[in-house]
């Protein structure tokens, strides 16, 4: 059973772009939420590497991040995460390492295995050097060298990023990347926020595979989280229409900019499509402070986790930062 009230509470911040409103700001918003959480005492907050996504603003994952840390004082910040079949190894390594060294103490690097795009995407992250999913093993042990003391000879040292020793962790929704970070004794960060199917068996095989390393003794395990919390449960299943109708959207292919919430989603989706979205959210938390922090404790009391990794898409922004303030004020109260 894990101990509730030490489990880290920490943000995925997709900086979503709301219809009727500019990417600029969009960015602010990020930083408002930034600054909040470190005024809150979130352990950290991650940002998601997407592209070609016309809803989702943080696709220059790093120069954000810099923004965000020049900008707050102690918040650790992050990737959630890195795409890696978009990048060089090396190029992640210095610009992480740049980061680590201009802000000690506050940079931590998530990575992903999937590009986090479609192909054509893909090809124009890359051009002809396309990256495999295939070599995430190796990339993977090439970022975490980058990191530590060059070894005698070593040819190719990242600099800014010898030295800095980030803190990396692996991000999946699969069970491939379970594996990996068991194997290389690595945090593991499972996208149950849009995932949730595979979750159960990938807590299994990371825990049961889990070999101790330099970085990590014993398993670390956190989870995403879609959460909407309100005054009440009915204020909050209203709201929560944003993130139903962005769903569809993207079942269906369509703009993923946050939509206003609305009375009902009836006529909107068909019976698949309705379940289809229920199963995207299959572990959310909907509802208000007392039904949140109710849902909150089972899933901490079923699963063996160290850290919620909490997402939200709420149209409004105040109401958007409401919502981190009650999640905070549960983990206060329990």
């Amino acid at each position: 059973m894990t101990d509730f009230a030490n489990t880290a509470f920490s943000i995925l911040e997709l900086a979503a772009i709301r219809e009727g409103q500019s990417i600029q700001a969009t960015l602010q918003h990020s930083l408002q939420l930034a600054q909040y959480a470190e005024e809150l005492g979130y352990s950290r907050m991650l940002l998601a590497e997407h592209h070609n996504m016309n809803g989702i603003a943080s696709s220059a994952t790093s120069i954000l991040l810099s923004y965000l840390l020049s900008n707050t004082s102690h918040l650790v910040l992050g990737s959630g995460g890195i795409m890696l079949p978009n990048h060089s190894p090396l190029v992640v390594a210095e610009q992480f390492g740049t980061l680590a060294t201009l802000f000690p103490n506050r940079v931590v690097l998530g990575l992903g295995r999937a590009p986090g795009t479609d192909p054509m995407t893909m090809r124009a992250l890359r051009r002809g050097n396309q990256g495999s999913e295939d070599q995430f093993p190796q990339d993977v042990l090439e970022i975490l060298q980058y990191f530590k003391k060059p070894r005698p000879n070593q040819q190719i040292i990242a600099t800014p990023g010898q030295n800095t020793y980030v803190p990396v962790l692996l991000l999946g929704s699969s069970l491939f990347s379970a594996q990996l970070a068991a194997q290389f004794g690595l945090p593991y960060a499972f996208a149950s926020h849009f995932a949730p199917r595979f979750l159960e068996e990938a807590i299994k095989i990371y825990r049961e595979n889990f070999q101790p390393s330099e970085y990590l003794s014993e398993p670390y395990l956190a989870i995403g989280v879609p959460t909407v919390v309100a005054e009440t449960d009915e204020e909050a299943e209203h709201l929560a229409t944003t993130a139903y109708q962005r769903i569809l959207a993207l079942l269906r292919g369509h703009s993923l900019k946050l939509k206003p919430p609305i009375s009902s989603m009836q006529g909107l989706w068909s019976a698949g499509e309705q379940q289809a979205v229920k199963n995207f959210y299959g572990i959310a938390q909907i509802g208000s402070i007392n039904s949140v922090q109710q849902g909150l404790i089972e899933l901490a009391e079923r699963y063996p986790i160290n850290e919620f990794i909490f997402t939200c898409d709420i149209y409004d922004m105040q109401k958007r930062l409401n919502n981190f303030k009650y999640l905070m004020q549960i983990k206060q109260n329990v």
